[in-house]
């Protein structure tokens, strides 16, 4: 996320990082940012993002960014928000590693997850 962090402050954008302490501890948070926030768990950093964002993109990664997206798609079912969320698909990255699963966008402001 650095990477993407770097890309949008030289474009000038603003970036608001959100960290939990434990992990502030392990790694090197972000020192450019102007807004970084540092927060008691990875829950409270999650529901912390969520609340800051107007939708939810998940680049290629790992399964704790699989864990953060399906959570937030969990809580736009449940109808806790209307927030669109989306799988950014990076030269096939996406499919390559979640196969049994296809975006498709609706005409309202979510999007939603169909099995292939």
């Amino acid at each position: 996320m650095g990477a993407v962090a770097d890309a949008a402050l030289a474009a000038g954008g603003e970036v608001i990082g959100v960290i939990p302490q434990a992990l502030v501890e392990r790694e090197v948070a972000h020192q450019g940012l102007a807004d970084l926030r540092i927060v008691g768990s990875m829950h409270e950093r999650k529901q912390l993002m969520a609340d800051l964002s107007d939708g939810f993109i998940a680049l290629p990664g790992g399964i704790g960014t699989f864990e953060e997206l399906f959570e937030v798609w969990t809580w736009t079912q449940l109808g806790s928000h209307a927030k669109p969320c989306a799988l950014l698909n990076v030269q096939g990255s996406t499919i390559d590693c979640c196969p049994s699963l296809t975006m498709s966008s609706t005409s309202s402001s979510s999007s939603r997850f169909t099995a292939r």
